[in-house]
């Protein structure tokens, strides 16, 4: 069994209920409860976001390989509306992004984990950091703490817990 470390997040429509829904869809995918971090409300990064974020990190057991993980995680925001084909940092409904695999390094053509931005990514290194403290990134060696002060700003909000 492996833990899977994931990124969720929703910028369209009902941001709540997105994330929630997502979240037992990773349940389903779980052979452990979720460990899931708050919800942070942030400001998009990229030209082709316009509006707020919601944004939390989850983590869980599971008995899905790497790809198989990524496979199930892309069809699930395709159907649940997600563009493949618009451009990078679009709008969207939900976005499921493979930060960690049991601390492996993995480098496919459609998978490189640890996640190639999560370090420059407050929006996942504020929720990661809630759920595991003593992070440190799998390359570097980096503390979390560090890649905080060091990540492009933006604004963050803490939304709660209860989703």
């Amino acid at each position: 069994m492996a833990q899977a470390v994931i990124a969720l997040g929703s910028n369209l429509g009902d941001r709540a209920a997105h994330m929630s829904k997502a979240r037992a869809f990773l349940g389903s995918l779980s052979e452990s409860s979720l460990v899931v971090s708050a919800i942070y409300e942030t400001e998009p990064v990229g030209e082709a976001s316009t509006h707020m974020y919601y944004n939390a990190v989850c983590a869980f057991q599971t008995r899905l390989e790497p790809m198989e993980l990524l496979e199930k995680l892309k069809r699930y925001e395709q159907e649940y509306g997600r563009d493949p084909s618009a451009p990078r940092w679009s709008n969207r409904t939900i976005d499921l992004d493979i930060i960690d695999f049991n601390r492996e390094t993995i480098s496919r053509q459609r998978l490189q984990v640890p996640h190639p931005e999560y370090t420059r990514r407050l929006f996942v290194l504020l929720p990661l950091q809630e759920l595991f403290p003593e992070w440190t990134d799998l390359r570097s060696g980096t503390p979390i703490s560090d890649m905080i002060a060091s990540a492009p700003k933006i604004d963050v909000f803490k939304k709660g817990v209860n989703w």
